[in-house]
């Protein structure tokens, strides 16, 4: 699934492509959603902003259409009539006369008025961005700490959006690997130091992921091995998807877990449990 890094770059992309531009035709997949085409047509796209993973755009007539990428969902822009070969399902398209913007294989989508994004289910819930600049560490510690969250588990309150919103499964393993925290600690278990160290990594990472296209591992680590004939795969993440292989700090085998159905992965020497 797209997590909040992601789904900022498609927003920064789709608005570099249709706002300010005017729908010239706009196609919903959902019978549900049809009768919108006609109300859409014709107006100006405002703004196409992020929240968490999900993704709002606004047209100049008080409508707008908030979706969610889930698992499969991966949006496209393009010159008219270029649309790159797919196998994919079209699920809503909005056509300009300079660029189209086309949002594939997700299901997630509802049209409301600019004044109901706010209380929209999913929006009202997000917790802090860790993409939001003005978000700072003393927040997420404060946050960390506070009576909702300090006695949960690492592991299932990062994927909580009401926790810090836009994280998910790549960015709990990376943030956790990097403040040395085992996924089945809680707050109340960690020390100061620990709990500094997350709040720093849970800014840091998801920042430099959107700045560097997905990489959370130290980007001069991450160009030494790219230069060495690393895959992409390879040299993008500290731990995530490393199973097996040996940890950056310490030469550990990295370790797989599941926890609630999710993978996580670990270094067991630097992120003892207890």
């Amino acid at each position: 699934m797209p997590e909040g890094p992601e789904i900022r770059r498609a927003a920064d992309k789709i608005q570099r492509a249709i706002a300010g531009e005017i729908a010239s035709d706009v196609f919903f997949a959902f019978d549900r959603l049809k009768p919108y085409e006609d109300k859409l047509v014709g107006r100006t796209v405002t703004a196409v902003k992020p929240y968490g993973k999900a993704l709002v755009t606004s047209f100049d007539n008080g409508l707008a259409v908030y979706s969610h990428n889930q698992l499969y969902g991966i949006w496209v822009t393009c010159k008219p009539n270029a649309v790159p070969p797919t196998r994919r399902q079209l699920r809503f398209a909005v056509q300009t006369s300079r660029r189209w913007a086309l949002l594939y294989s997700a299901s997630d989508i509802e049209v409301l008025s600019t004044d109901a994004v706010p209380n929209h289910p999913y929006i009202a819930k997000l917790g802090p961005d860790t993409l939001d600049a003005a978000l700072t560490p003393a927040d997420i510690e404060a946050r960390t700490l506070s009576a909702p969250f300090r006695r949960r588990q690492f592991a299932t309150m990062l994927l909580d959006q009401g926790f810090l919103g836009g994280i998910g499964n790549y960015l709990r393993t990376e943030i956790l690997y990097v403040a040395r925290i085992h996924p089945a600690q809680r707050p109340v278990d960690c020390t100061l130091e620990q709990i500094a160290a997350f709040a720093e990594a849970a800014l840091a990472l998801p920042q430099q992921s959107y700045r560097h296209s997905g990489i959370t591992n130290d980007l001069e680590l991450a160009a030494q091995l790219k230069a060495s004939g690393y895959r992409r795969r390879e040299y993008r993440h500290w731990a995530f998807g490393r199973v097996g292989q040996p940890c950056h700090r310490c030469g550990t085998p990295i370790a797989k877990l599941m926890i609630g159905g999710r993978r996580c992965y670990i270094c067991p020497q630097c992120q003892p449990l207890g």
